[in-house]
């Protein structure tokens, strides 16, 4: 059951309260997400999460005029579903539960007034908001410990190959006598989340065709482990040829700023594309060129 009808102030102040309350009653688990975010930096891609949604939903600013406030019943069965999966999640530790549960409680808030037609034509921003959820210890584990290893064994192939001799033993780089583990340095876990996020951001700020899309965001892991490399090899010298304090330094710095290396990597695979004459555009804008 839907009720269409055009903006009106009415419209925007129940949004404004519905959204405010249904933060006010998860408030408690969106204090433990950032508060993760904040001092795990394997989950500081959380607090670029808003920032990504405010984003997309800018580009898809002129969608909005085309779409008209909807309440409908699919919002508070999006919050009764999200009620559920938090007590879940709360009653049987299931932390991934817990915190999905709020942000579904949010959505559905939100989707109560503006209807399942806003839904669709934002979903890019909406999605985008998944990424708020902190990653589980179990995937985390599961993830860093290869991450750790590749970026090991590239780190000191790399800079053999440069004439710069170092030994590894397992996750642990030695240069000049200084030990760097791979697990303290970087492991590679944040670039990996936060380029993932950047990347969906990437591919849904231009037009193009879903598996270009697709194929963008499938290689920002191997994305990530190249940076990841780009970083960990300057830090293993500075450790080695410098005082820790700079090491320390340029190692808490560089971690957002190989982003920027990072999305001129993408662009590179998209502009490459382009030079191959791969059909990258909407198959809408393709017709309008030929």
């Amino acid at each position: 059951m839907t009720e269409r009808r055009s903006w009106r102030f009415l419209d925007g102040a129940l949004l404004a309260c519905l959204v405010a309350l249904a933060v006010a009653a998860t408030w408690s688990i969106w204090i433990i997400i950032f508060r993760m975010a904040i001092r795990d930096e394997e989950q500081s891609h959380i607090l670029l999460a808003p920032a990504v949604a405010a984003w997309l939903f800018w580009v898809r600013r002129e969608r909005a005029r085309l779409c008209r406030p909807a309440r409908s019943l699919i919002g508070p069965a999006v919050i009764v579903g999200g009620w559920v999966l938090a007590w879940y999640g709360f009653t049987y530790a299931f932390e991934a539960g817990h915190h999905f549960g709020a942000l579904l409680i949010v959505v559905g808030a939100a989707l109560t007034i503006l209807g399942p037609d806003f839904l669709l034509r934002f979903f890019p921003a909406f999605a985008s908001l998944a990424f708020m959820m902190p990653i589980p210890g179990r995937i985390r584990s599961a993830l860093a410990h290869p991450l750790q290893e590749y970026s090991a064994l590239l780190t000191q192939w790399g800079m053999d190959l440069f004439g710069q001799t170092v030994v590894r033993s397992g996750n642990v780089l030695s240069l000049n006598g200084q030990d760097v583990a791979v697990a303290e340095a970087c492991n590679g876990m944040r670039m990996v989340s936060a380029l993932g996020l950047v990347a969906f951001a990437f591919v849904f700020s231009f037009p193009m065709r879903n598996w270009v899309r697709v194929l963008i965001v499938a290689i920002s892991p191997v994305v990530a482990l190249v940076c990841n490399v780009v970083r960990l090899a300057p830090t293993v010298l500075l450790y080695g040829y410098s005082s820790k304090s700079v090491a320390d330094v340029f190692h808490d710095a560089s971690g957002w700023a190989v982003l920027a290396v990072a999305l001129a990597i993408l662009w590179g695979v998209l502009r490459t594309l382009r030079w191959l004459e791969f059909p990258i555009e909407p198959y809408a804008a393709a017709k309008a060129v030929r």
